[in-house]
């Protein structure tokens, strides 16, 4: 999209994207997660900026950067093992808060049925969500296991 001229310019809340018209140009899009203290946020977003990298959007702990690509690969946040183990460990502690959460919610939304078709509905999104967010979690612990067999 960049390439014809679209930009993201923000993320004002999830699945929600703003793009501004401008020059096409050559922009890779790269996210990482951090859940930062204000002061902690500062310097890691100018260690990004001393890297070339321009934050575009920030979303519940996911920072949007983007990096004009002259020639070349694109490169990426991460490049060695370590930091991609530690960053898909922070996703993974993230989204492992909210499993026990749906575990004890599931008992509770259960037996909807005798409370009318809305109840059935909430009882079938819960149980959607809980198997996209055991899938989410059983993903990140193969791809850290596989990182960590490479090393």
């Amino acid at each position: 999209m960049a390439r014809l001229g679209l930009h993201l310019n923000d993320v004002p809340f999830p699945g929600s994207y703003q793009f501004k018209n401008g020059e096409p140009a050559d922009y890779v899009y790269r996210l990482d997660y951090q859940s930062l203290k204000t002061k902690e946020k500062d310097s890691y977003l100018q260690l990004f900026a001393n890297a070339g990298w321009e934050q575009v959007g920030e979303m519940g702990g996911w920072m949007y950067f983007r990096y004009k690509v002259d020639h070349g690969e694109a490169p990426e946040i991460y490049s060695d093992r370590e930091s991609k183990i530690g960053k898909y460990q922070r996703i993974l502690a993230s989204l492992a808060i909210f499993l026990p959460l749906m575990v004890v919610m599931m008992p509770n939304i259960t037996g909807a049925k005798k409370y009318g078709p809305f109840f059935v509905i909430l009882e079938a999104l819960a149980f959607v969500i809980m198997i996209l967010l055991s899938f989410g979690i059983i993903q990140l612990i193969r791809r850290i296991n596989q990182l960590k067999k490479i090393g």
